[in-house]
């Protein structure tokens, strides 16, 4: 998880690097009287902001839809809660009898793809509930309008 935080915030740096350097050079080439430095403002909403692409401005919704906020967490939490079912029903009893049993290769190779199907619902479940769900909350609260970019 901290990998991964991580990760996000290298891109965005670079997002943020990428697009502000170029048109600091060009201005203090054309030594011209105002250097376009962006606020600390935009920055902090871009860090915050479900995008990788940084801009000066996005475009904003004029209101926050409260119940759409809740509706978003509560399904993030449904969905933790589904993949811990999950979890604890068809993962946790095959390792904890394959774990009282000799080790033999059949066994092992039981195991494994008796979790496969476990372990891909777990993985929709915890994509759904982040990519869908928690970013899109965040970008409710944050007014952030460009939400239906691929529509």
């Amino acid at each position: 998880v901290l990998l991964v935080f991580q990760v996000r915030l290298v891109m965005k740096a670079h997002s943020f690097i990428r697009e502000n350097v170029p048109r600091v050079l060009s201005s203090v080439k054309d030594k011209s009287s105002t250097v376009p430095i962006p606020r600390i403002s935009q920055y902090l909403y871009f860090l915050f902001a479900p995008t990788l692409i940084y801009r000066d401005n996005y475009p904003r919704n004029p209101t926050i839809r409260w119940g759409y906020v809740a509706t978003k967490f509560a399904q993030v939490l449904g969905s933790l809660f589904y993949a811990y079912y999950i979890f604890v029903r068809l993962c946790i009893p095959l390792f904890r009898n394959s774990s009282q049993e000799t080790f033999n290769l059949r066994g092992l190779v039981l195991c494994i793809f008796n979790s496969i199907l476990p372990g891909v619902l777990i993985l929709f479940l915890v994509f759904f509930a982040f990519l869908h769900c928690w970013l899109n909350a965040f970008a409710e609260m944050l007014r952030f309008a460009d939400r239906m970019f691929y529509k």
